[in-house]
């Protein structure tokens, strides 16, 4: 199709709910580890995890949705991200129930943000897209973090 552009996203599920977040923005996806903790962070910021050396501020998805915690398993995964928040990148592990898998989405197949009938902050989510298993839910990275979040994550890194 002419003026239609492609996106490749890294699909993960949350309990019954399957998000998206850009490849571009992925740089790794790690089995999952208990992070190193961080004291008085908020509650959705496990701590740090170790990625090549550095360290990842790494967030609990489901707290910071509102969702219910449930404890790792095998399936669990921490996807290594690099977020462009105000005028700096922030490397983060965002701690997903389980990785599904990369798919192509066109710009014509993104639907508006609802404003109710979801769970979480729609501020939260750029668009979402229809499949015949349901919708997928497209993360606007940018907007996950509060600006005292990142300011916070950025101190802890």
């Amino acid at each position: 199709m002419i003026g239609s552009s492609e996106n490749q996203f890294v699909t993960l599920g949350l309990g019954a709910e399957v998000f998206a977040v850009p490849v571009a923005y992925v740089r790794e996806i790690l089995d999952y580890a208990k992070p190193f903790g961080i004291p008085d962070g908020p509650a959705y910021l496990l701590g740090l995890t170790d990625v090549r050396g550095r360290g990842a501020p790494t967030l609990d998805l489901r707290l910071k949705l509102g969702l219910p915690a449930v404890p790792p398993d095998g399936a669990t995964r921490i996807l290594v991200v690099d977020v462009p928040v105000e005028e700096r990148t922030l490397s983060l592990g965002l701690v997903a129930d389980r990785v599904i898998e990369v798919i192509a989405i066109a710009d014509e197949q993104i639907e508006a943000a609802p404003d109710i009938g979801v769970p979480w902050r729609s501020d939260y989510i750029r668009g979402v897209v229809r499949r015949d298993s349901g919708f997928v839910v497209i993360f606007d990275l940018g907007r996950l973090l509060t600006s005292q979040d990142a300011a916070y994550i950025a101190q802890a890194a």
